[in-house]
Order: structure tokens, then C-alpha cells, then sequence
């Protein structure tokens, strides 16, 4: 399979970091193998970068030299153009195995597994990953008898929690998109302007990019909520027109590379009732307690309790946590999947991590959303983006 030469977004010696902070982590969990379904997992590991997350797919790493691909035969030529990897190392399945329910993808793999000599001991497979279905670990326990299969769910994620220089000017570029796409909301939010109008600006904003980086799709669609559908935290958008007398929050992000780089911002419409400027000016001072704590040494808890104690002591609260760690992400989540800001959590914050801090508030009947996707340095919280940090109203 012979195509022109890969586009690498990272140099072959960061992809190799990558891979021997993975095979430290699988050796601390006794893996002799490592079956990745996470196509955000996928890409970091080898650069892979393609829409074919909706069949079975993997990258497997075993104890020693490149890892392989596995996936659809079509998606083959995609592996070779996105990846570092010999054609040895890009294997496909027959598209019979696509959508049947004589046979799956899982059964060829574990073949493929036992030829590589990675068919037996500890094998590792993200049994809690939305890409990894019940009926996918059923084929590869009944094709695998030699080998025990074993919950690998979040090793990689927690390998990806810190980010190297080439990660973070991707994520900066992120920032300067998602920073034009609520510029541009605020332009064009107007009373009779049909909400699914702005959406399109949204997304034509942040697909053209900025300084000629061009975007990239988001892992989330644009959440949009007016007034009431405020108070809850994921819905979209409809064609209704927008109303004087209601707060809306955008909950988006800037996409350069699949780095997401997501922030939240609410306008309102006419002069917003007492209640939102006290929401506002709650969720501001909490936000910068909260940044105040977040430095090397400090816990995720550290942070929450700042931030929780802020925002208590203005007659708020908030249940759900208060962030999580951002970065290469693919659909349906921008998240991480690994830390959280919330009570109990004591993982370390270390300079290179990058979070989405959301202290968004949903109330019975409307909701505000003011949040800062963060760097932690050596000296501290870092915001990414420099979008004013205030509820924004439009007479």
C-alpha cells in the first residue's frame, strides 16, 4: 500500500514518547498487550486521523515496536496518509465483517492478535469507552482463549493529561478561534434573528479559523439554550426566532488539529432581571478563586473547594464538578475522560495541563454560563483565551 508521504502533525520522536509513557503505564498494570479503541487515544498514539470511528477499530501496542492499526479495509489508505506506520503495520478487515451478524470485526482482530504473538497473557481493552461495544469484547474473549482480558479503560487518557509544547500552540491556536466565534455571536445576536442563524456563524467562524489556521470540526456540536431550556446543560438549537427577555449561553469550542479549546459565554437580550448580574457577579469572583488555587502542588479538590467556597458565600451552589481535562478529543466528547475539578479528586495539578473550568449555573428556570479553558504553568492558571470574562447584554 504505497502512498505519498504521511502528514505528521508531531515529530517521530514526540510519537515515541507517547508510546514508551504507554508502555510504562501498561507494564505498571502487568499488560503484555494493549488493544486502544479510543479513536482520540488512536490519534495520539499514531496520528491516525479519520471519520471511521463509527465500525471497529483499534491501534494495539504490544511489548516492544510500533504499534499497529486495525480497522475497515476502505479506511486503510487513510492510515497510511495520516500515520507514521509501515504498511506491515496498517491492517485491514474485510468489509464483510462490516454490519453483519454472521460474523465481527473482533473475530479477525483476534486472529491478527494471536499471528503478532499478542494473543495470550494480560491483554488490555477500554471496556468503559463508548467505541467499544459489549458485543466487540464477547468476539474477543471467545476468539482470545489464551489470553485475559483485561479493563485498560483511561491508561492512555492519563498518559495524554500532560501536554508537550507542539500540543499547547495548537490548543493556543484553539483559543484565538473560539475567541473570533463568541466575538462573532455577539455581532449577530438580535431580536428576530432565527437561533439555527447564529449556529451557522458559529461554525463558519470556526471552520475558517484565524491567522490562516483553518479549524476543525468539534467533538461537541454548539449548545445553545434560550431562557427556560437554559436551565438545562445540553441542548442544541431550533429555527426560532430570538426574543427580548431571555439569556442565552453558547457552550463551544475552537478546533485546530482535533485540539479543542471549548468556552462558554451567555448574552442576553434586553435588561436582564436582578438574578443574572448576581449569577454574574458569582461566577466571576469563584472563577478567580478558583484560578487563584489552581497551581503546581495543588490538588483538583484544592481548586473545587476555592471555587465552591466563592461561590457559596454568594448564595450559589453547584452539584455537578466544575471541569475536566481538555485536548485531542474526537465525537461525542471534548473531554479527557480522566481528571475532574470536584471534591475528592486528589490528582496533582502539573504545569502542562490544560482544563476546561466550568462553573456554569442551571437554575429551575434559566442558566448562566461564564467558563475558562486554563493552562497550569510553573507560576500558576494560565487563561487560553482572552474573551471578556462577563455576561454579555444587548439592549
Amino acid at each position: 500500500m504505497h502512498v505519498a508521504s504521511p502528514t505528521l502533525h508531531f515529530s517521530r520522536a514526540e510519537y515515541a514518547e507517547r508510546l514508551d509513557a504507554t508502555r510504562i503505564a501498561m507494564e505498571a498494570k502487568g499488560l503484555d498487550a494493549l488493544v486502544s479503541v479510543d479513536p482520540s487515544n488512536m490519534a495520539w498514539l499514531t496520528g491516525y486521523d479519520g471519520w471511521s470511528f463509527y465500525v471497529p477499530q483499534c491501534v494495539v501496542v504490544g511489548p516492544d515496536g510500533d504499534p499497529f492499526w486495525f480497522g475497515r479495509g476502505m479506511d486503510a489508505p487513510g492510515a497510511a496518509r495520516t500515520t507514521y506506520l509501515a504498511d506491515a503495520d496498517i491492517v485491514a478487515y474485510p468489509d464483510r465483517y462490516v454490519m453483519s451478524d454472521e460474523r465481527h470485526p473482533m473475530d479477525y482482530l483476534a486472529g491478527v492478535l494471536a499471528e503478532r504473538g499478542c494473543g495470550q497473557g494480560r491483554v488490555g481493552v477500554e471496556m468503559d469507552n463508548y467505541y467499544y461495544s459489549a458485543r466487540a469484547h464477547a468476539s474477543l474473549d471467545a476468539h482470545l482463549p489464551d489470553a485475559e482480558l483485561v479493563d485498560a479503560t483511561g491508561l492512555v487518557n492519563w498518559c495524554r493529561i500532560i501536554k508537550s509544547p507542539a500540543e499547547v500552540d495548537f490548543m493556543r491556536v484553539s483559543a484565538r478561534i473560539v475567541e473570533k466565534m463568541h466575538e462573532r455571536i455577539v455581532e449577530v445576536m438580535e431580536p428576530g434573528v432565527r437561533k439555527n442563524e447564529v449556529v451557522a456563524e458559529i461554525y463558519r467562524t470556526g471552520i475558517i479559523g484565524v491567522d490562516g489556521h483553518g479549524g476543525d470540526y468539534p467533538a461537541i456540536v454548539p449548545l445553545t439554550p434560550t431562557g427556560i431550556d437554559a436551565a438545562a446543560a445540553h441542548l442544541t438549537w431550533d429555527d426560532k426566532p430570538l426574543e427580548v427577555g431571555a439569556g442565552t449561553f453558547f457552550e463551544i469550542a475552537g478546533v485546530f488539529h482535533r485540539y479543542h479549546v471549548p468556552q462558554s459565554r451567555t448574552v442576553y437580550l434586553g435588561t436582564p432581571p436582578q438574578h443574572f448580574f448576581d449569577a454574574e457577579t458569582a461566577l466571576v469572583d469563584s472563577i478567580a478563586a478558583g484560578l487563584d488555587a489552581a497551581r503546581p502542588g495543588a490538588t483538583c479538590h484544592d481548586m473545587h473547594r476555592a471555587f465552591i467556597t466563592e461561590l457559596r458565600s454568594h448564595g450559589f451552589d453547584k452539584e455537578s464538578r466544575a471541569g475536566y481535562s481538555i485536548g485531542l478529543s474526537y465525537p461525542p466528547d471534548w473531554g479527557e475522560r480522566n481528571l475532574s475539578i470536584r471534591e475528592g479528586d486528589l490528582t496533582e495539578l502539573r504545569p502542562g495541563m490544560t482544563i476546561h473550568f466550568m462553573p456554569a449555573l442551571w437554575q429551575d428556570d434559566w442558566g448562566l454560563e461564564i467558563t475558562e479553558p486554563i493552562l497550569i504553568t510553573d507560576g500558576g492558571a494560565e487563561p487560553l483565551c482572552t474573551t471578556p470574562r462577563q455576561l454579555f447584554v444587548k439592549d
